[in-house]
């Protein structure tokens, strides 16, 4: 029988398993937002009424996906977190909280819970209050949105080193942290092993001035590109000292969430992505390839076809969330062109169209049709075009892992 970890590694290596892979909730940008984990909970009679869900992602809000759904859906693939989250705290000491929605969780100890007079949420940087807020979830709002607290840039006095403060040496916590978690994965699951390490982006909008950061990419490259060649001196460092506790028992690495596309174009030329981005991902990229048997995983959303040969050169094996819904990006077209190169990991059903507003029918028949063109010869993983949003009616949740059952298998 063939086991999830061997069927992920199959379709890996661009070969044909005997079913298309599933993944929901390995990654930042392959779950399902809590309101929604729970109401497939509850749809699938996993839980009686009023069960929480975990927050395991807070800036999301993303629900854990427990064994026992797993096992529901068909599930090939576990996710290894960091020790930390975005804001700086543990996931540990669960307690209650509600979503604006009613929505029952457990939230880590340091997530602010205290409503602010207007009803909305704040956020504090490794739950320490008497820092600014670094990010505001406003009153009956579904995610937290960043607060800036980046100065205004000193054109004369830019100090590269002050931008790479969040990539430091990785620490012996959790160096252990992730030895203890990948060894449970990888020995008490058949699942494939999915990691996200951290620290291995370049230029990630999401604790930036988002504004800022753009202006830069074309007013201050060579100081952007110091800012990524520190940055890529101590991913090198951390994933030497990481491969040397983990082995190769990790089947893929997530290595970066920036997006480079918006929904009608990509955000940056690709003379700048050559100049700016390629040789820090290829530096990295090459390391792993040379040095392990991980496979590297990136995201980005949105229009990226001009872009797509250039993150192949640079070393990536797998593209996440496969937004057919952009510009350009017609799913045949990507088949025919990188189905032999890349692996795509998405694409299974438009979440910002179909999931939430079209019919179960509609759902069944767009799933049925991306397998069909993503799945042939392998080389896909089935998954959402991005996390699963909130507000999705749940007989269109059902339906679509209901069509990945009916249509996931070749032949």
């Amino acid at each position: 029988m063939v086991t999830s970890r061997e069927r992920v590694q199959t379709t890996l290596n661009h070969q044909q398993p005997d079913r298309v892979p599933l993944d929901l909730g390995a990654a930042p940008t392959t779950g399902m937002h809590a309101s929604s984990v729970y109401l497939l909970r509850q749809a699938l009679r996993l839980d009686p009424p009023g069960t929480p869900v975990k927050i395991i992602e807070p800036y999301q809000l993303l629900g854990e996906i427990k064994p026992d759904l797993q096992a529901a859906l068909g599930v090939d693939v576990v996710g290894v977190w960091p020790i930390e989250g975005l804001f700086g705290f543990k996931n540990e000491g669960w307690k209650p909280w509600s979503l604006p929605d009613g929505t029952p969780v457990l939230v880590p100890d340091a997530f602010n819970t205290d409503p602010e007079p207007d009803g909305s949420y704040l956020m504090y940087p490794a739950g320490d209050r008497t820092a600014p807020p670094s990010g505001h979830l406003p009153k009956g709002g579904f995610y937290f949105d960043t607060i800036v607290r980046q100065p205004p840039f000193d054109e004369d006095h830019l100090d590269p080193f002050e931008n790479v403060e969040e990539f430091s040496p990785i620490s012996e916590e959790a160096l252990a942290h992730f030895a203890r978690e990948v060894d449970l994965a990888y020995t008490q699951t058949d699942k494939a092993v999915l990691v996200n390490f951290g620290g291995t982006a370049f230029g990630d909008i999401a604790i930036r001035d988002v504004q800022e950061w753009y202006v830069s990419l074309a007013a201050r490259k060579e100081y952007i590109a110091r800012v990524f060649e520190l940055q890529c001196e101590i991913a090198l460092e951390n994933l030497n000292k990481l491969y040397n506790v983990l082995g190769n028992r990790v089947d893929v690495v997530y290595m970066t969430g920036t997006d480079f596309g918006t929904q009608r174009a990509p955000f940056i030329s690709v003379a700048a992505y050559r100049e700016l981005f390629r040789p820090y991902h290829k530096a990295l990229n090459d390391w792993i390839h040379a040095n392990t048997t991980w496979k590297t995983f990136m995201h980005s959303d949105g229009a990226l076809m001009p872009l797509i040969p250039e993150f192949i050169d640079a070393g990536f094996d797998v593209l996440n969330p496969v937004q057919w819904t952009a510009e350009g990006m017609d799913p045949q077209t990507l088949k025919d062109r990188f189905g032999e190169r890349l692996v795509f990991w998405g694409a299974g059903v438009n979440t910002q169209g179909s999931l939430p507003h079209g019919t179960p029918a509609e759902v069944r028949a767009e799933v049925q049709h991306n397998i069909r063109i993503f799945g042939k010869g392998g080389g896909y993983v089935f998954n959402t075009i991005h996390n699963v949003q909130p507000l999705i009616p749940v007989d269109n949740l059902v339906a679509l892992y209901e069509a990945v059952r009916d249509y996931r298998t070749y032949g």
